[in-house]
């Protein structure tokens, strides 16, 4: 066995109703809330408030974050968090990153720029709970957090002191969310599954496990939470699998999807999931050659006759497989169906050069003539 080290990341709560129980998870008095406008308009948070009020605790809620959070709204979310004792993450993935943040900023005192990067950020945060609203992004397993600067550039912080004490899962607060929002963050949760699975270092036999575990779960349940909403089990299902995957990526950091992905956030502000969906297919085919045993293990997870074929004819398949499941699912297939056109790629492909961070995880290099094809090849 060739040796390797893992980190599991925070204790996790799971079940329908779950995250109006977080009373028993923290013990602070003062606890800061950190979501965003549309949580509070659909009020998912309102059970879960209504129990920490009836507790005694004295609540602050930041809710202004927005999709793609910029450096001004974490610094917003500081400067009203001063003085909690506790933070609780609550919505998509940009609460989540931003509640990492402004639990470790409340908590250790070290000034935001000094901890950009892998493995800068080594004080000690606020006690931190995160409670997804999304199946897609697995935030509240990862210890990365990333921001919008000024320019389009997104910039991150990984470091095991962002992992979250405790997780907690309740597919109740997912049973609202809109067909495209489902589909989108589920293909993300897709993407960081195939990608900790090929991810060129720190893969692993403990997050390869978890990859494939979180692989089945979502594309066996993604057509159906999209197409029966209400489905509890086809949400649980989704919010497990988008977990695992987080749990997964945390380990065997993921690659050139995300990486070509980033930008279309960062200058289009595209959702970060369809960003996902838009260069999946085209990058698995760049990392065909070099990722095809790979693929070809996954492939039969997705759609099980395809264990039939053979090895490079499964492969192939896997990625035909994504894509069916990414147009059923109702998603956009090309970059012209949200506003991106031809004079932008040399823009994007110069951005995605900066993902350094993430295209050092592909399984076969991504040079600037690359970005550019694959750009073209989703116009």
């Amino acid at each position: 066995m060739t040796g390797f080290a893992f980190q599991y990341g925070p204790r996790l709560l799971a079940g329908p109703g779950v995250s109006t129980r977080i009373g028993e998870l923290v013990s602070a008095r003062h606890v800061l809330v950190v979501t965003d406008g549309q949580v509070r308009a659909l009020a998912l948070a309102d059970a879960m408030l209504d129990v920490l009020r009836c507790e005694g605790r004295s609540v602050t809620i930041f809710d202004a974050v927005e999709a793609d959070p910029s450096r001004s709204t974490l610094e917003a979310a500081v400067e009203v968090g001063w003085g909690a004792e506790a933070v609780i993450g609550f919505g998509g993935g940009s609460p989540m990153d931003v509640a990492k943040l402004t639990a470790y900023l409340l908590g250790s005192g070290d000034d935001l720029d000094a901890i950009w990067g892998v493995g800068n950020a080594a004080g000690t945060g606020l006690p931190l709970v995160l409670v997804p609203t999304t199946a897609g992004t697995g935030s509240e397993a990862t210890p990365v957090a990333i921001i919008s600067l000024p320019g389009g550039e997104k910039r991150g912080v990984s470091s095991s002191a962002l992992i979250a004490h405790h997780a907690v899962l309740d597919p109740t607060l997912t049973l609202g969310l809109p067909r495209h929002v489902t589909a989108a963050t589920g293909i993300d949760a897709m993407v960081h599954a195939i990608e900790a699975y090929t991810s060129a270092h720190l893969k692993n036999p403990v997050s390869d496990m978890l990859a494939k575990e979180a692989l089945g779960l979502l594309s066996s349940h993604l057509l159906r939470a999209c197409e029966v909403p209400d489905d509890i089990d086809a949400r649980g299902a989704m919010l497990l699998g988008a977990h695992l995957a987080g749990v997964a990526f945390s380990n065997a950091p993921v690659a050139g999807v995300h990486a070509l992905a980033y930008p279309l956030g960062g200058r289009f502000h595209v959702p970060h999931g369809l960003s996902n969906a838009l260069m999946l297919p085209h990058v698995l085919g760049h990392n065909m050659q070099a990722a095809m045993p790979l693929y070809a293990e996954l492939a039969p997870i997705v759609d099980p006759s395809l264990a039939l074929l053979g090895g490079q004819a499964r492969a192939q398949g896997l990625v035909e497989a994504l894509r069916g499941l990414s147009m059923a699912a109702g998603m956009p297939q090309r970059l012209r169906e949200v506003g991106i056109g031809v004079e932008h790629l040399e823009m994007l492909a110069a951005d995605a050069m900066q993902q350094e961070r993430l295209l050092r995880n592909n399984p076969c290099p991504i040079e600037l003539a690359d970005a550019q094809r694959l750009y073209e090849a989703a116009l």
